[in-house]
Formats: C-alpha cells, sequence, structure tokens
C-alpha cells in the first residue's frame, strides 16, 4: 500500500521520521518502506493554503492509497486529557466568511456556498473511514490560532466542535475532491481558552501522535485487504 503522511511541520512528525529511519528502508528522498507499505512524508506548511498546495501537489504525483494527516491541537473540552490523540471524523471551516451587524455569518449563510454541494454533507467535511479505535471527533479549521473570549463563544456556539487546527478542513476537502481515502489524527496540546503557552503540554502531544501514527500504520496494514469495503 502507498501512504501519504503530512503535517504542517517536521517537528510533529519527527520521531516518526527517526522511527522510519531506523526500521524502515529510504528508498528515495523523503520516501520509505514499512509494514510493507511504501510511506511517502510530506511536511507542509502551516494552514489551510500551504496544506492545499502541497498535499494536492502530492496525490497527482505519488497518487496515495492512503493519505494520513498528523499534528497537534486544542481541545475546546476540558475533560479530554491533554496528549490524547483523536481521529478527527468531521471537519468545519471556522472563519470563512463575513462580519455582519456584529455578528459572524460563514459563507453557507450568506447563500454564496449552498449546502450539500459535494464533497461538503451538509456544510461539513465528513471523513467515511472508521478503521481506529481513537476518539472521534469534530474539528473547526481557522486561520488566527484562537486566544479570546469571545472568539471561543462564537466557535463553540456556531459549530460545537472539540478540536481546532489551522489545515484539517482543506486536508479533507482536498482528499474528498480527488477520491483518496484518508485519515486525519490530532493530539491534544493545548485547550481553546485565552492565550497562556505555559499550560500547553507540546511534547506530550508529540510523543503520543507519534506513537499512534505509528500504531495505526501497523492496524492498517493488518486490515488492508478489507480497509475500503
Amino acid at each position: 500500500m502507498k501512504i501519504l503522511v503530512t503535517a504542517a511541520t517536521a517537528a510533529e512528525i519527527g520521531p516518526f521520521i527517526a522511527y522510519l529511519e531506523e526500521h524502515g528502508q529510504q528508498i528515495a528522498q523523503h520516501t520509505y518502506t514499512l509494514f510493507k507499505n511504501e510511506i511517502h512524508v510530506l511536511p507542509a506548511g502551516i494552514g489551510m493554503m500551504h496544506t492545499a498546495y502541497h498535499v494536492g501537489k502530492a496525490l497527482l504525483t505519488v497518487r496515495p492509497d492512503l493519505a494520513i494527516q498528523a499534528g497537534i491541537a486544542g481541545c475546546f473540552h476540558h475533560d479530554w486529557p491533554l496528549g490524547e490523540v483523536v481521529l478527527i471524523h468531521e471537519e468545519v471551516l471556522g472563519d470563512l466568511g463575513v462580519e455582519e451587524k456584529d455578528a459572524y455569518k460563514d459563507l453557507f449563510d450568506t447563500g454564496l456556498w449552498k449546502e450539500n454541494t459535494p464533497p461538503f454533507q451538509g456544510r461539513s467535511l465528513f471523513n467515511p473511514i472508521d478503521r481506529t479505535t481513537l476518539r472521534r471527533a469534530k474539528s473547526v479549521t481557522i486561520n488566527t490560532v484562537t486566544g479570546t473570549q469571545p472568539t471561543i463563544d462564537k466557535l463553540a456556539g456556531k459549530y460545537a466542535p472539540d478540536i481546532e487546527s489551522m489545515e484539517g478542513a482543506a486536508f479533507h476537502y482536498i482528499c474528498l475532491s480527488e477520491g483518496v481515502p484518508f485519515l486525519q489524527l490530532r493530539s491534544i496540546s493545548n485547550y481553546v481558552e485565552i492565550r497562556d503557552k505555559s499550560k500547553w503540554n507540546i511534547p506530550l502531544a508529540i510523543k503520543n501522535l507519534n506513537q499512534a501514527l505509528i500504531h495505526t500504520l501497523k492496524e492498517l496494514t493488518d486490515q488492508k485487504d478489507e480497509l475500503w469495503s
């Protein structure tokens, strides 16, 4: 199976790359074999713009059987522990729209986009694959990391998300549009609250993310004959 593994930054999947170098075999630049799979590694850059360009280009050149996006993220629920890795099954766009009379309207509200226009289901981008034991989560993708109470209230009230990231919706949109099976794994590095980086635990989030990524690849290799059935 040919697999594309992408992240916003190389640091987020650094331990995974080290694992590939130790336990796999490098066959080309950024390409390895592991668990009888061909793994292509792509640090795509932070945000939707970088994700759209670099992942879109990789889907055309690599033509993977599966794409995996892995990264750290903020969580809206304080009872979800820092370091937990979740599977994103639903994505929404959190700041693509207009402000009007002290209210925020997304493009569906304005009528510029119509619900259920492919690949959207309603207003969301869903992943139909659910072959891991990880907690399923809904994510909102934004261009600016949330750090003020008004923005928290706006996103929570309008979309009721579990997770916040800067790339997920672009990844879902590209893979759904191109018909490429995909998974998005996110590890909780912080809570979505008034910004205070002293409360974050990025090392734990990265450690757990990479352990989950390796475990997920092992699981998918075992399931590959039935994965898309």
